[in-house]
């Protein structure tokens, strides 16, 4: 069976993207540098934890925002899944060649939705507030951590007004990151 888990790259001061999120700057100011340990030359270490991220995807949750500013950049998605949007108001399936998009008004519908689509494979939750609204309903078993050594100052942080208990399971670094898995633990 599959874990609903977040994954994602943050500063040492707990953003997960930079300031002034945009178009242009889809991860924010600075935002990309978030993201250097799996492109370049990546350590193995990290090329395995990537490989591990990509390879365990079977469903992708993600919000409006995450959508609309990843959408032109996600032809070549790394997670070419089934992916549940969640938005305020419905509308139809958006087939594209990455994956399919599937609009869900109600996160425990979208993520019941990314379950039963996964076929036992993970289902990857995707932007700093539905990172939260999956967290704060519940749903979440697992967060992976890619701790970069890089300090933002300003942006969005991931836990931000959630409060969430966990455990660590898994844990290991290279010059660039420091990859941390841990299992939420059920209020």
């Amino acid at each position: 069976m599959g874990n609903v888990i977040v994954h994602k790259s943050i500063s040492l001061d707990g953003y997960v993207a930079g300031p002034n999120v945009s178009m242009e700057n889809p991860m924010g100011e600075g935002g990309e540098a978030l993201h250097s340990w799996m492109f370049g030359a990546p350590a193995p270490i990290d090329q395995e934890v990537a490989a591990w991220m990509t390879a365990s995807a079977g469903a992708v949750v993600c919000g409006r925002h995450t959508f609309e500013l990843g959408l032109p950049h996600w032809e070549d998605t790394p997670y070419p899944a089934p992916t549940f949007v969640l938005t305020r108001t419905g509308r139809p399936p958006l087939p594209a060649r990455s994956a399919s998009f599937t609009f869900v008004t109600d996160v425990a519908a979208a993520v019941r939705q990314a379950v039963e689509v996964a076929g036992g494979r993970d289902v990857i939750v995707m932007g700093a507030e539905t990172s939260r609204a999956v967290l704060r309903a519940g749903l979440l078993d697992r967060v992976q951590l890619n701790l970069v050594p890089l300090l933002l100052g300003a942006g969005a942080r991931l836990f931000d007004g959630v409060s969430v208990a966990l455990e660590q399971e898994f844990s290991v670094s290279s010059p660039a990151v420091t990859h941390v898995r841990y299992r939420v633990v059920p209020s």
